[in-house]
């Protein structure tokens, strides 16, 4: 029984021995970070830029955007049909018309409006038409022009033969009409016979008339019908329904102002009103 079961043993381990003698297997290859199926080759240069790639992707494609964005942008701004002037306006006329401020404008229809000089346009305006004191050129997106003008406002006429001539707030004569506007005084300048007519020409006396006119109120600019001229110091008033306004010189005119606004309200009925010294006004023939 020992030996039978020795035997059993020696046969069982030359069976082990048998199974494990058969002919080995191959061994498995070696895992590889080579390139999939399908692809080519791949070596340490072509990985690095493609990681800089991975990394940079994102920029290329914004700065790549912006070009597009701004080679597109200036072509619709420059090349393209979509913003260019179409429409023109003229607004804040009273003598003139929104006509004569057009021509005198001359925008030029059909320009791509970014490319439109509204300084340029503003100039030729004034320059041609004196009456405008300024001009306002706004580009009205997207296909127009606007023009707001201000007018000179005349305070007081030269005459001029049978015309008369309109001198604004600051003295400057800027245009020549055949009929005088209703509230506007007429200047009448007899400086001549003045002792200082050397000291204060012609044109510094007109100055003087300016400033007065500018300083009257409203009501009373309405009812003055010319601005007599003497000397510097020498300035009267001819209002309506034959009343008389000693004014004095040019100085203090608000003061004066407000003097024969209250004298006209206490005296309707006078004839000759003195506000030459404005806090000690004066009234006659009521």
């Amino acid at each position: 029984m020992a030996g039978a079961t020795t035997a059993q043993r020696g046969n069982s381990g030359s069976a082990r021995k048998g199974k494990g003698s058969g002919s080995p297997k191959p061994p498995k290859p070696p895992r590889s970070s080579g390139p999939l199926k399908g692809s080519g080759p791949r070596g340490p240069g072509l990985q690095r830029l493609v990681r800089r790639m991975r990394h940079r992707g994102p920029v290329l494609l914004c700065l790549l955007a912006a070009v597009f964005l701004v080679g597109g942008g200036s072509w619709v701004l420059y090349g393209s049909s979509w913003l260019r002037v179409e429409k023109v306006t003229a607004s804040g006329t009273g003598v003139l018309t929104p006509e004569q401020v057009l021509a005198a404008a001359a925008v030029p229809v059909g320009a791509p409006l970014v490319t439109v000089d509204t300084d340029e346009i503003a100039a030729r305006v004034r320059s041609r038409l004196p009456r405008v004191d300024s001009v306002d050129v706004v580009r009205a997106w997207p296909h127009g022009i606007g023009l707001k003008v201000t007018e000179r406002k005349p305070v007081l006429l030269i005459k001029k033969d049978a015309n008369f001539v309109e001198v604004d707030a600051s003295g400057v004569r800027f245009d020549t009409v055949p009929k005088a506007p209703a509230g506007v005084p007429v200047l009448e300048l007899s400086a001549a016979q003045s002792p200082s007519g050397r000291r204060f020409d012609e044109e510094r006396l007109l100055r003087e008339a300016v400033g007065v006119a500018g300083d009257l109120p409203e009501a009373v600019a309405k009812e003055t019908v010319q601005v007599k001229v003497g000397s510097y110091d020498s300035v009267v008033l001819e209002l309506a329904r034959g009343r008389t306004v000693v004014w004095g010189s040019g100085e203090q005119g608000e003061a004066k102002g407000r003097a024969l606004t209250a004298l006209l309200k206490a005296a309707p009925k006078a004839d000759r009103f003195d506000v030459s010294v404005p806090t000690a006004p004066a009234v006659s023939g009521s």
